[in-house]
């Protein structure tokens, strides 16, 4: 080193050891910042290896290498340029039957003292590597679960009720406990926050963990959560059974846009702007009936027949064993059905459910679903294993946890008033709104469909207004959401607290959320 600095003095003429000393300095200083990454790679990947003899009860960690930035590509696909991070997987056996895999990225530079777990969907079993892509590159520590097998079936559970308790709520406790301790192993700070995140049957893991293990989190975002799993289940079998054996009352897609329109016709004016969307599809007194044929229709219309499944799918049928409403579809989500009523993953999750975990009989089909008798089977069967629905979530509040959940109204998968039913009863227990609103908020978006999609705004940063919320006690009065065509946004709105909803204050563009507030309704 010395020898370069005398290079450079003997080189430059005039002001020569002035200008020398300088880029000594800066040569020095980026000498030791080569020795410095260099020293903390070294560490990083030392310590990351080192995880591999950490002996945690009922788990076993078969990986942890060090991933170089913008190298975790392999068979998964291309997840772009991820910083560098820790890649821990492990297996974890609460149970003599359980083999739930689950991995853990910890950032080796910049990590933000915070970690976030991620949910899963429908009844998949797979570490969802894609969901982890986002909280590692804003820094933080992020896990995910396969939820104890691997697969797109409930297959996993016949014969096998440990497994099912698995999928049902363990697993995710689980990957939770043994984060935790292999984050308090490679890092010297402390973790300071936790935060679970998911949609769907994540939003249903979601709830069951401020149900079951309130300690878990600091903050929770359930997304269109399944929280009625076995009457969602139900639900879309009533629907699908009836089309199966009745093919002339089904709906086609041309079918399913007429009463798409009729519907939006009948109801976008009931929150006071005609923009497209049903704010307001709960109140929507839209009647079928009126697109059902006559002697003399000459446009295109619908059967008695079909008009009966449009009424059969909005309709929301109680449950015998328990009088709780076993919720249907609800207007403005129409295009999203098909030609045996709900989405295919609502069918095909709720056979799953009866074939495997109900009746535990391969040879089980839809046609020997009797909706009087089997939703309240399946209830008896789930023994709150996989439904979500306690509304005692006093612990989690007391905690201090905070609770945002979500829904599309226009969902055609989970019923958005399976969100709204639960909130309902949650608000009861506590014995009013304002009991619950300083821990616990639903928002409710107009025109959006499963988890994101549809006309509607529905895109926005829950994860980000969940961390101010607890770390800051800053709670969220309205979240902006956008909708974007071609990655270009084209319209934003507020989703308000609810059951208050945005209303147009009269001015300015009809596409930008600041021209909306939140009211009660």
């Amino acid at each position: 080193m010395l020898g370069i600095k005398q290079l450079l003095i003997t080189r430059l003429p005039g002001g020569t050891a002035m200008i020398s000393q300088k880029l000594f300095v800066i040569y020095a200083a980026l000498s030791l910042l080569a020795f410095s990454s260099l020293v903390h790679a070294q560490q990083s990947t030392q310590a990351c290896q080192g995880l591999g003899s950490l002996s945690l009860p009922n788990v076993e960690i078969t990986i942890s290498e060090i991933v170089d930035k913008g190298q975790f590509d392999e068979v998964r696909g291309n997840f772009g340029s991820l910083p560098e991070f820790c890649r821990v997987v492990a297996t974890m056996t609460p149970s003599a039957d359980s083999d739930i895999e689950m991995e853990l990225w910890l950032p080796t530079r910049n990590w933000n003292g915070k970690y976030v777990a991620v949910g899963n969907g429908a009844f998949t079993g797979n570490v969802r590597h894609g969901a982890l892509v986002l909280p590692l590159s804003r820094g933080f520590a992020a896990s995910s679960t396969d939820t104890g097998h691997l697969g797109n079936t409930a297959s996993f559970g016949l014969g096998h009720p440990e497994k099912v308790v698995d999928f049902g709520w363990r697993a995710v406790h689980e990957m939770n406990v043994a984060s935790k301790q292999i984050i308090a192993t490679f890092y010297d700070d402390e973790l300071r926050y936790s935060y679970f995140t998911g949609c769907s049957a994540g939003g249903r893991q979601a709830m069951k963990e401020a149900q079951r293990f309130p300690a878990d989190f600091d903050g929770i975002v359930a997304g269109a959560p399944g929280a009625d799993w076995t009457g969602r289940a139900a639900a879309s079998l009533r629907i699908a059974t009836y089309l199966q054996a009745n093919e002339t009352a089904r709906l086609l897609e041309a079918d399913r846009d007429l009463v798409y329109n009729a519907a939006i016709t009948a109801c976008d004016a009931d929150d006071g702007l005609v923009d497209g969307l049903i704010g307001k599809p709960a109140q929507c007194d839209f009647d079928p009936s009126v697109l059902q044929c006559s002697s003399d229709s000459s446009t295109h219309c619908l059967t008695s027949e079909q008009v009966n499944t449009v009424k059969m799918i909005y309709d929301s049928p109680v449950n015998p064993a328990t009088g709780r409403a076993i919720t249907g579809l609800l207007p403005g989500s129409e295009k999203g059905w098909t030609d045996l009523g709900w989405t295919r993953s609502a069918r095909a999750t709720g056979i799953d459910q009866y074939r495997y975990l109900v009746y535990g009989k391969e040879e089980w089909n839809i046609d020997q679903f009797d909706f009087e008798t089997d939703i309240v089977k399946a209830e008896q069967t789930d023994d709150d294993t996989l439904n979500a629905l306690d509304t005692d979530l006093s612990e989690f509040f007391d905690n201090g946890g905070k609770l945002i959940a979500y829904h599309g109204w226009s969902d055609p998968q989970i019923s958005p008033k399976n969100a709204t039913q639960y909130y309902e009863r949650v608000v009861a227990t506590f014995g009013g709104r304002e009991a619950i609103h300083d821990s616990y908020r639903l928002f409710m978006a107009p025109g959006m469909g499963h988890c994101a999609g549809g006309p509607g705004p529905n895109s926005f940063d829950s994860l980000s207004i969940l961390e101010t919320w607890v770390e800051r006690g800053e709670a969220p009065e309205s979240i902006t959401a956008v909708h974007r065509i071609d990655g270009e946004v084209d319209r934003s709105r507020p989703l308000c607290p609810y059951p208050e909803v945005g209303v147009y204050t009269g001015s300015g563009s009809v596409n930008e959320a600041e021209n909306f507030t939140c009211r009660a309704p």
